[in-house]
């Protein structure tokens, strides 16, 4: 189900000293095998395209109904800053979510992070190393985000 972060090729990003991972956030930064994040991506991101350069207007994250109001925030002024909160924008969207929530931060088909919503919170600067397109998802929960390489998120809401 898991495999070692040391068999990702960016692990580097979990372990630079800034911004720093706590030892025992890594701890629980969990990178899904293959086969698991497979399953994850197809079930809580598209069970037609592999990649998010690839979403067509068939994916939910293309459609207009998944979309939240004023759903655009630029979240690259706070990652280059000397503070380590979230924007605010995103720590509202996912004001549902307790600090225990299973989320998956989801890069393509094969490369899916399991931790919780506490754990990203406190480490999130270290995942947009990873800025292509990612998905933030929660188990059982309607709110996402996708970053993008421009430095703004899209914020969303799961719809079939």
């Amino acid at each position: 189900m898991y495999q070692s972060l040391e068999q990702f090729s960016k692990s580097w990003i979990f372990k630079r000293h800034d911004p720093k991972v706590e030892p025992e956030d890594l701890q629980q930064i969990r990178l899904l095998s293959e086969p698991r994040a497979g399953q994850i991506w197809h079930d809580y991101i598209s069970d037609e395209q592999v990649h998010p350069d690839h979403f067509t207007d068939r994916d939910w994250l293309k459609k207009a109904s998944s979309q939240a109001p004023d759903g655009k925030l630029q979240w690259e002024k706070a990652w280059d800053s000397e503070q380590a909160p979230l924007p605010d924008e995103l720590l509202a969207h996912f004001s549902a979510w307790g600090d225990d929530t299973t989320v998956f931060f989801c890069c393509h088909n094969e490369l899916v992070f399991e931790l919780t919503w506490g754990v990203f919170k406190r480490t999130w600067k270290a995942f947009l190393f990873l800025d292509n397109g990612p998905i933030l998802v929660g188990k059982k929960k309607k709110q996402a985000a996708q970053f993008h390489t421009n430095g703004w998120a899209n914020l969303l809401f799961r719809v079939s």
